[in-house]
């Protein structure tokens, strides 16, 4: 059977390794303080529009966030289908962080329009460095 491109180990250098394994151990941690002490930060960042309850958008985000940081540090074998599904997962929870800036709400020192502005701006370096990291955007 013949190898997909999701399938296929690139090489990747030093720096692009050091940045896939940072990436997984900050999505751990940020997937362990959903579900711990950060819970309530979690729960106002929650847009009001979701239609599920807070708490359980906040629990599940942070199972996904622990799962997929996980898999960044010990699939390296599968980095680029990792790469894909962290920067898949960066898009989706996007939606949040707008509606965030929109509603004003404050959280996790994101206290001013200002900060929220530039949290926003850093979402698309977070699904690049998901990409980058992990070999998947040559692999596209």
């Amino acid at each position: 059977m013949p190898l997909t491109p999701l399938d296929e180990n690139p090489r990747t250098t030093v720096p692009q390794t050091v940045g896939r394994l940072a990436l997984g151990s900050f999505l751990v941690f940020a997937g362990v303080s959903h579900l711990t002490f950060a819970r309530d930060e979690f729960r106002a960042q929650v847009p009001g529009w979701t239609p599920l309850d807070e708490d359980t958008v906040v629990v599940v985000s942070g199972v996904v966030e622990i799962t997929l940081g996980g898999a960044a540090l010990l699939l390296g074998r599968r980095k680029v289908a990792v790469g894909w599904l962290l920067a898949a997962f960066f898009v989706a929870i996007f939606p949040g962080n707008i509606s965030q800036y929109a509603t004003h709400t404050d959280a996790f020192g994101l206290d001013s329009d200002t900060k929220r502005g530039v949290r926003l701006l850093f979402q698309p370096v977070l699904v690049l460095w998901s990409l980058w990291a992990t070999g998947a955007w040559r692999r596209r």
